[in-house]
């Protein structure tokens, strides 16, 4: 049987390049991210009439290939043919000028990198978590439970212990040594150095080598271990070449993580401490000032955000806001509405088309968005194509993002808001939450659904829907008579 993701993945590569142009790959939930060696010859048109493509974001030498649900098969086809020494994130070593975008975008395409693979297990330990919390509402489970507390548990591991799992996906980013990065981030998030932390919180003389700590808490933090890999990637490189060769299977460690954990410890984890909570005051300063508005603009300017993959950039932030207070009021009550007005879109699409191919595109991209929260195959396989739904799931997400703000809903997890994952806005103090969460919800699906039949549409015909289908298999004809 013709294997259909085979047969994409050839088809990405040679619009890409070739495989020789592709020096690092990654995915995330929906998307491949690559990372060129050279980008003027990819030719993004022919990636966009790709059968299975949704979308193409790119920015300098990566270019985001969005595939949608079937990404992570499409991902393991890729890998098949692609060298060993590519299949990883390893960041390429030709040096490119240093401007301010560059900077910016190299920071955004790291952030990325390195909490997209964490994603399904801070979603799992989230599910599960609000899976305690409803044992709990409802009665069937006592809180001196050791049920309860056991599922607690289970839920709170990949967040505990986020650090290390940072560590991890940043050595792979940053191409350094992954046991050395757990290892320093293990010593953040040792029970000793916990107890350490806490004394010194308390106004507790702790020192080390005469230096006094500054007390932090490390669990559930993203920024300082990731500041410290990527600061370890240069201190692994420093001392290997200063280290005679004999001595490397045993000095070399040795001197790296007496180098590296101490100004993990003194220097970067406070930093990055402070870097994470600067980023979160802004946020909530600008919630301030601007009230239920802020959040109605979030959700207006969401979709936008995902288009660029700057989405992610809030994660680090939603996960310690959550670790600190309980709960974040801001960015994830703006994603309700976002999410939810891109599936409306998506079934209006799918009532008015003519068009089979794009009628079976919107209901499953609908699906997706509605019961899910994953809305990338609604924007791009939908809306963007079709532009005016994109206009009218801003209108919506506007909307909803002030009614959601006004009726003071708030999160306790970080799973994609949808219809499965609607149980995390509730809170067991406030049951009228309940009542907000499924209005916000209806009026996003309701409202999106609505304004895209007013706006209308300008349909995609079956010919040339028919001509794309026929031009990509052209293409993938030629890829394998090439071969």
């Amino acid at each position: 049987m013709k294997n259909n993701n085979v047969d994409i993945s050839l088809q990405i590569l040679e619009a890409l390049g070739g495989s020789k142009n592709v020096v690092a790959v990654t995915h995330c939930m929906t998307r491949l991210r690559f990372v060129l060696l050279e980008d003027n010859v990819v030719d993004t048109a022919k990636l966009k009439l790709i059968s299975g493509v949704l979308g193409v974001v790119k920015s300098e030498r990566q270019c985001q290939v969005i595939i949608g649900n079937t990404v992570a098969k499409t991902y393991a086809d890729v890998l098949k043919h692609l060298d060993e020494n590519v299949k990883s994130a390893a960041v390429s070593t030709r040096k490119n000028k240093i401007t301010l975008k560059s900077v910016f975008a190299g920071i955004l395409d790291a952030l990325i990198g390195i909490m997209s693979p964490l994603i399904p297990a801070i979603i799992g330990g989230s599910m599960v978590k609000l899976l305690a919390m409803t044992l709990e509402m409802a009665g069937w489970l006592d809180k001196t439970s050791s049920t309860l507390i056991i599922l607690n548990l289970i839920g709170d591991g990949a967040f505990f212990f986020l650090p290390v799992m940072v560590a991890a996906s940043a050595a792979k980013k940053f191409n350094t040594n992954m046991s050395l990065a757990i290892a320093i981030a293990g010593i953040l998030v040792h029970p000793s150095f916990i107890s350490l932390m806490e004394k010194a919180a308390q106004g507790q003389s702790v020192d080390f080598m005469g230096i006094h700590l500054t007390p932090m808490k490390y669990t559930y933090t993203v920024i300082p271990v990731m500041v410290m890999t990527w600061l370890l990637s240069y201190i692994e490189r420093g001392i290997d070449r200063i280290t005679p060769a004999v001595t490397k299977n045993f000095l070399k460690p040795m001197l790296i993580i007496l180098v590296a954990a101490p100004i993990a410890i003194l220097l970067i984890g406070p930093i990055g401490i402070w870097i994470g909570s600067a980023i979160s005051w802004l946020i909530y300063t600008i919630h301030g000032y601007l009230g239920w508005l802020a959040i109605a603009i979030m959700g207006a300017i969401w979709p936008l955000l995902v288009m660029t993959g700057m989405h992610r950039v809030f994660t680090p932030t939603i996960i310690q806001t959550i670790a600190e207070t309980g709960k974040e009021g801001i960015v994830m009550p703006s994603e309700i509405g976002a999410n939810l007005s891109l599936g409306g879109c998506s079934l209006a699409v799918a009532l008015r088309t003519k068009n089979p191919a794009l009628r079976q595109t919107a209901l499953a991209a609908a699906t997706s968005a509605i019961v899910a929260g994953i809305s990338e195959p609604a924007l791009y396989g939908v809306v963007i194509r079709l532009k005016r739904p994109l206009i009218a799931s801003l209108i919506s997400g506007f909307i909803c993002g002030a009614v959601a703000a006004i009726g003071g809903l708030a999160s306790h997890s970080m799973a994609s808001p949808g219809l499965f994952t609607s149980v995390q806005f509730f809170d067991p103090l406030n049951p009228i939450s309940i009542v907000w969460v499924v209005a916000v919800m209806i009026l996003a699906i309701v409202l999106s659904f609505v304004i895209t039949l007013i706006l209308g549409f300008k349909d995609i015909p079956i010919e040339e829907e028919h001509n794309e289908q026929s031009s990509t298999t052209g293409s993938a004809t030629q890829i394998n008579l090439a071969k």
